[in-house]
């Protein structure tokens, strides 16, 4: 084992060395975008679902979300397989 001024030194650059890291991810996550993504409305059309669990609820989206439904999804918009992986539940108001 390494005793004297040299590990203190070492323990010294490690230490700051995680400080530095830890730092970065922290700015890092301050700085992240808000949630830009919409929530699910808690409405007559979506308050059956609030009820399901996410895989049973999202089996239910391309019923009005299909393409030629009645509010088709932008043509930009992802894969839709996982569409509570996006969108949350809207906080359920009481």
């Amino acid at each position: 084992m390494e005793k004297g001024p040299n590990k203190k030194k070492k323990t010294l650059f490690y230490n700051i060395a995680f400080m530095v890291v830890a730092a970065s991810i922290l700015i890092f996550l301050w700085n992240a975008p808000p949630e830009s993504t919409v929530k699910i409305p808690y409405d007559k059309n979506h308050k059956a679902f609030y009820e399901m669990p996410k895989k049973e609820a999202e089996k239910h989206c391309d019923k009005c979300h299909g393409k030629g439904k009645d509010v088709p999804l932008p043509k930009d918009h992802p894969p839709k397989f996982r569409c509570l992986f996006c969108h949350k539940k809207e906080p359920v108001k009481k």
